[in-house]
């Protein structure tokens, strides 16, 4: 959820030139460089049906358990769906690589310095208790995140010098800094939380008991880490809002937890919950056709394009450790790595090697670097591989027949050049010490990809094992950076800013809680970073993307896994989709409806025509 949460809190530019305003005009929509797809009459999104008929309830999975329906702080697990009870300030275009336009905030106002942004909110914004929407909601929310929140929200808004209620429907936020690019975004993505409420009960404590919130939903149900229902708001206040028409069509929203991805699985053909992403190569391959559900058309399979940058997801090393500072040990581990076969034997050949922090998207670094890049990248020449002036990176590759033998000798060169030498068949240093490595996993489906790599580290003297634990172990481990490796998947923007910070940069790389779960501590990686985010065009922010794309990939702080550009995904065919997808997202949670007919030809034991 947190994760999600930074993702959207980071936006960007758009799609296509609006008129140009004055700096002190009110605007009904921002982006980073100032276009805008939709002007300020616009009805609904593109990518919604405007008619679409609410009802219905859609039920989804969650995995193990949760214990808090407060999905703002570091502690506790969040429940699945929270964020529907929840409004924002601003609501994001998912046409749009990241413009937002009003929802809680009928209008913004950003002087040309971009040193403050200024909100006008709806006089008619009500939370689900029926309190209305005020300015002093707004500020109290920024200063209980900042102060309470998730430690990330700290960093995020470091910037801020002022938060104020100008009156009882304006709110002013001030920066320390001129010329921000992505706070005003930021501030924008900011949900609006009752202060009323706050006041009277603890911010800062995991609870089951749901908040008001302005959202299209409210907690209808909660059975404590077994299940959750949200029921639609009728008449919520929103509802004729250009961007929540057509959207939030369930009158209910069920989800049900279940102990791992396995049993979930086999309850989804069971009919225990009605739609599914797929995320596993072989379930999608060798699981799904032979299942009766799907054979007689009950349960519709499809895969809809994905044009969301893939971002990475890697084995990541934390760096904090001794062992994994030396960069020819990190490469070894990566030589160690069977992409091919893996692909190859356990993923059906669904996937593609990730070579890119910013996989799927322009903003990956392909090819040599340009002059631009260069210019850049000049000035920190003693500070970043050489590797980085001359070639794209990529990732080590095998014939995929599992011997893997040239890579590992390689892998053993670089070892023994690193201090590692092989002694009664372990590998350690000049101290004697081995080389360990502990692989954390919450759960244990990804057991049999990483068997393979275990054994491969094993060929070359490593100590490799695998450690599973439950998700709040797991999580305050994380939390603690209390771990030699694990699996990560850094989601990536359309336009990158200052999340670059919470994930690489060395300010918060000892932050308990941050997503710099690597542990990275590198200059020219802040420096980089500092102009990712100072970009001021679309052209410069790819430049400077591509530059720190590079130099984060060749100081091979992860081993970098796989990715793919669609959504695989199931469902029991009783709902209705627009013919439009949004481009930047998978759109089923707020733009699908649910078909009565359909429905009551499932319950009969009949499937429908499909979609």
């Amino acid at each position: 959820m947190i994760r999600r949460l930074f993702a959207s809190l980071t936006i960007a530019a758009a799609l296509t030139s609006a008129t140009e305003v004055h700096a002190q005009d009110k605007r009904h929509g921002i982006s980073a460089f100032g276009d805008l797809k939709y002007n300020s009459d616009f009805k609904h999104f593109d990518y919604v049906n405007p008619s679409a008929p609410k009802g219905g309830t859609i039920r989804l999975a969650g995995i193990d358990s949760f214990d808090s329906l407060n999905p703002y702080i570091l502690k506790g697990v969040p429940v699945a769906g929270i964020g529907l009870i929840h409004a924002t300030l601003m609501e994001r275009a998912n046409d749009e690589p990241d413009a937002l336009y009003g929802l809680v905030a009928q209008s913004v106002t950003i002087p040309s310095d971009k040193s403050a942004i200024t909100f006008d909110l709806r006089p008619n914004a009500r939370f689900s208790d029926g309190s209305p929407i005020t300015a002093e909601d707004v500020v109290f929310t920024f200063q209980t995140l900042v102060k309470k929140g998730h430690p990330q929200y700290r960093f995020i808004f470091a910037q801020v010098a002022s938060a104020k209620a100008l009156a009882k429907h304006r709110v002013e936020f001030k920066f320390k800094t001129k010329n921000n690019r992505d706070l005003p975004l930021q501030i924008a993505g900011l949900p609006v939380l009752s202060k009323r409420y706050y006041e009277k009960t603890p911010f800062d404590k995991t609870t089951m008991t749901a908040p008001p919130g302005a959202g299209p939903y409210r907690v209808e149900k909660v059975e404590p880490g077994r299940s959750i229902t949200y029921r639609r708001i009728k008449n919520h206040w929103a509802n004729q809002l250009p961007v929540m028409r057509g959207r939030f069509n369930f009158e209910r929203v069920r989800f049900d937890y279940f102990r791992d991805r396995d049993i979930a699985f086999q309850a989804f053909f069971s009919g225990s919950y009605d739609f599914r992403e797929e995320f596993t190569s072989r379930s999608w391959a060798t699981q799904y056709d032979n299942k009766l559900p799907v054979k007689d058309g009950r349960v519709v399979r499809a895969t809809l394009p994905d044009a969301t940058p893939s971002g990475v997801q890697a084995f990541f090393f934390n760096m904090r450790r001794d062992k994994f500072k030396d960069r020819r040990v990190r490469a070894a581990l990566d030589l160690a790595f069977d992409f091919e076969w893996t692909n190859k034997t356990l993923f059906y050949s669904l996937y593609d090697r990730t070579n890119s922090m910013f996989a799927n998207s322009g903003l990956a670094a392909e090819k040599a670097p340009t002059a631009a890049e260069l210019k850049l990248l000049e000035p920190l020449r003693d500070r970043v591989p050489v590797e980085v002036f001359s070639k794209a990176y990529q990732s080590p590759k095998t014939d995929g027949s599992g011997r893997n033998r040239s890579n590992l000798r390689k892998a053993a060169r670089l070892l023994r050049k690193a201090g590692w030498n092989i002694v009664d068949n372990k590998l350690v240093n000049k101290t004697g010490k081995p080389l360990t490595i502990e692989f954390l996993l919450f759960e244990s489906s990804f057991q049999r990809i990483i068997n393979p790599y275990v054994r491969n580290l094993k060929r070359i003297g490593v100590q490799a094992n695998i450690r599973i634990v439950d998700v709040a172990n797991f999580q305050h481990r994380m939390q603690q950076y209390d771990f030699d490796v694990v699996v990560q998947r850094y989601v990536q923007t359309n336009t990158p800013g200052i999340e670059q910070e919470t994930y690489f940069s060395s300010k918060m790389a000892d932050v308990p809680g941050s997503r710099n779960l690597a542990g990275i501590k590198n200059p020219a990686v802040d420096h980089l970073i500092g102009k990712v985010i100072a970009a001021i065009s679309r052209k410069e922010l790819v430049t400077a993307v591509h530059a720190l794309d590079r130099v984060l990939m060749w100081n091979r702080y992860m081993v970098p896994q796989w990715y793919k550009g669609v959504h695989n995904i199931a469902y029991w065919n009783k709902f209705d989709r627009p013919k439009v997808k949004p481009k930047f997202d998978l759109g089923m949670l707020d733009t699908w409806w649910y078909n009565d007919q359909k429905a009551a030809m499932i319950k009969a034991g009949k499937a429908p025509p499909k979609p």
